[in-house]
């Protein structure tokens, strides 16, 4: 009988052991989702500051993480709203885990965002600003421009196996880990 159980034990240990490491390195990355998941939960309208803004849906990204939590991007059309919202958020991001967005960390929650894009001509990096629903600022980084995009589209995710997700606004670009 002990040896049964110590086979047992051993057993377990072996596919504890197997296992682990694999886990722990697809807690690294994301996928992104598509599909019927990804109609579902990405808003029709983005609660901000009092406002109900229509989010893009043509413009909009979910990603999934090793543990199944969702992280949804997406613009949003600030058309007809005031000057200070249309100057402060051009985005929103709702996050089932904590996340690092530029170096950030934000806990589970949904925020707006900002981009303060320079000139066209410039090759300087774009302030990137990150704030909670009551429009209190959460963080702010420099999001930076990558001239190697020939067709930029207004907002792209990109992931890749064990690297964080790369969120191009444009041709600006943040890292979400």
């Amino acid at each position: 009988m002990k040896i049964k159980s110590m086979l047992i034990g051993f057993t377990a240990l072996v596919c504890l052991l197997t296992v682990g490491p694999n886990t722990a390195r697809a807690q690294g990355g994301f996928e992104t989702v598509a599909g019927d998941a990804f109609n579902r939960a990405v808003p029709t309208d983005f609660y901000l500051e009092g406002n109900h803004i229509p989010a893009e849906k043509r413009n909009a990204a979910m990603l999934k993480n090793a543990a199944g939590k969702r992280v949804v991007l997406a613009l949003i059309d600030t058309t007809g709203y005031s000057s200070q919202i249309k100057q402060k958020y051009i985005g929103m991001l709702i996050t089932e885990t904590t996340l690092s967005v530029c170096g950030n960390t934000i806990g589970v929650g949904s925020y707006g965002f900002g981009l303060d894009r320079p000139a066209a001509t410039s090759n300087a990096d774009a302030p990137f600003k990150l704030y909670n629903q009551a429009g209190d600022k959460v963080g702010e980084c420099a999001a930076k421009k990558d001239d190697s995009i020939k067709q930029p589209r207004p907002l792209a995710v990109t992931t890749a196996k064990d690297a964080p997700a790369k969120l191009y606004l444009g041709k600006y670009v943040i890292e979400i880990k």
